[in-house]
């Protein structure tokens, strides 16, 4: 078999080749419910759901909620709703606090195999005598406990005789490793707090590193999939099934690369102070890089797939240009949706040669590049709106739109010249007057002369009044490259709309013709408050 470019697949057909695991392929997706997910989970849910189903396997979601201080069940249903929006079911919803019982079955065992100990040491008294990495640690005075006083000293603490950071249990390594995650690192701790799911049952809860490789056994993961980050921690990983022994073939980890995407922070620890300083207006924020801000601004689940799919796995961390993550939503919205006309900072344009009491119906194509999906009729009359940006009083060299003597197409409908400015008293425009070829209507067969310069309208007397939310970056790098908080990355203007338009629902996307992709906002959206998104402007950067 010709290996693929996937290393982690790799590992799996090799492990598949030697009967390792009986030909099972288990994986999991286990994030940590203290906060939304945002597109670097979205690559780990993929990875984890698509080789599971490559393999025939199957792929749990689980919750890593071992502490109940930072966790919230609205962090929960929006967890589920993302991998349920990405296209993905999971095998079994399990908490890892379901195991809380048999963790501390493992530590019990640990402790008495000498493999444990409980630790007086406070948390800054750890730190200190854990070394650097140049220096070894230095063991805690509580090293050589008797296995008899571990017992009972950790079963005190879990009956809640001590303070929380009064006493912690402890494995029992390798004070001199060269990996300062084996130095004697801390599996227990006390935290006198109701868990969502446990109650009041439990006032001790157990590490990550020490419970996260026992749910994947006890589950039967085959292959804990996790990113760069979680490399150091895997030698512990290992021990703490091997010395726990009850595990005949253990499952493995293999880490993967983090997603570092241009213009963008991943840190839920950063997130979540935008969110609660008011920087942004919530999780979902259409500038937010978590996935229901994504899916907010209308990106779809086929194109964040896709970017998964196009970035791959690898074993080295890099950055990945966001303009590819916007290459993907354009590639997939360009065959998808239609076609609408919509001016930003309009202007007035009225044509004086065209009858005030007519109304043509132009026919309009929706989608330029699928002609199957048809056209639409949209109404033109004598006083129009163009966009503000189609207009130049003082051409600018190679400016084809619309100037004072200049004669242009509108678009699906005839060559319009300008004629005169109107300007109010304060020197704004208040309107252009214009006049029409009536023979150069669109689909007439006109072959005379020839313009540069094409420009969208909408027509003034059925024109829907909109809001529209342009977005840039949340974030951009600064002098040294680091990213900072852009205090311009939402510009919201007034426009209006072509009357079709107004037949759309929240989350429906469109074309703003010229101008980007849109979608209907899901939360603010109405007949009487049309809000519309941009989803991504058309033009891209990235090359294939």
């Amino acid at each position: 078999m010709a290996e693929s470019n996937n290393f982690i697949h790799n590992i799996i057909e090799k492990d598949n080749e030697t009967g390792k695991y009986g030909g099972k392929v288990y994986t999991r997706f286990p994030p940590e419910p203290n906060g939304y997910l945002h597109i670097g989970h979205a690559k780990s849910i993929c990875l984890n759901f698509s080789t599971a189903k490559k393999y025939g396997g199957k792929c749990n979601l689980r919750y890593d909620d071992t502490n109940p201080v930072k966790e919230d069940i609205e962090y929960i249903n929006s967890i589920e709703a993302d991998v349920k929006w990405l296209g993905w079911e999971w095998d079994e919803r399990l908490w890892a606090s379901d195991y809380f019982d048999k963790m501390y079955e493992g530590a019990i065992e640990l402790i008495k195999k000498g493999k444990a100990y409980v630790c007086d040491l406070s948390a800054e008294e750890i730190k200190e005598y854990r070394g650097t990495l140049k220096e070894p640690g230095r063991e805690s005075p509580y090293r050589n406990r008797s296995v008899e006083e571990n017992l009972r000293l950790f079963e005190e603490m879990k009956d809640g005789k001590y303070a929380d950071g009064e006493k912690v249990l402890r494995a029992k390594i390798d004070m001199t490793s060269s990996n300062i995650n084996m130095r004697d690192p801390v599996i227990y701790r006390i935290a006198h707090a109701t868990h969502h799911n446990t109650g009041d049952k439990w006032c001790i809860y157990p590490m990550y590193d020490y419970a996260h490789p026992i749910e994947d056994a006890i589950e039967g993961i085959t292959h804990s999939i996790c990113t760069l980050e979680f490399e150091d921690h895997r030698p512990l990983y290992d021990w703490v099934l091997r010395e726990i022994g009850w595990w005949e073939t253990p499952p493995q980890q293999i880490e993967f690369a983090r997603l570092n995407l241009t213009n963008t922070v991943m840190s839920k620890r950063y997130l979540k102070a935008l969110v609660d300083d008011g920087a942004v207006e919530s999780w979902d924020d259409p500038r937010m890089p978590t996935i229901a801000g994504l899916r907010r601004r209308g990106y779809t689940p086929e194109s964040i797939r896709d970017f998964c799919e196009r970035i791959g796995v690898s074993k080295a961390n890099s950055m990945v240009d966001v303009a590819l993550l916007e290459y993907c939503v354009r590639e997939d919205l360009k065959t998808r949706v239609e076609s609408r006309n919509v001016v930003e900072n309009p202007l007035k344009v009225i044509i004086t040669n065209y009858p005030e009491d007519k109304t043509e119906m132009m026919e309009i194509e929706n989608n330029k590049e699928v002609p199957e999906m048809g056209s639409r009729m949209v109404p033109f009359s004598r006083e129009l709106w163009v966009d503000g940006a189609d207009f130049q009083e003082v051409p600018e060299k190679k400016y084809f739109r619309l100037f004072p003597g200049n004669e242009v197409r509108f678009k699906g409908a005839y060559f319009i010249t300008c004629n005169e400015v109107v300007k109010n008293e304060d020197g704004s425009i208040k309107e252009l007057l214009c006049t029409y070829d009536p023979e150069t209507r669109s689909g007439s067969g006109f072959e005379g002369r020839k313009v540069k310069g094409t420009i969208h309208w909408v027509d003034a007397k059925t024109a829907i009044p909109v809001t529209i939310r342009n977005y840039g970056y949340l974030m951009l790098p600064d002098e040294e490259g680091n990213n900072q908080l852009n205090p311009k990355s939402v510009e919201v203007i007034q426009g209006y709309a072509e009357p079709e338009l107004a037949k759309a629902k929240a989350g429906d996307r469109f074309q703003f013709f010229r101008h980007g992709y849109y979608i209907a906002d899901a939360k603010l959206y109405s007949k009487e408050n049309p809000v519309f998104n941009r989803i991504v402007d058309l033009k891209s950067s990235w090359k294939k």
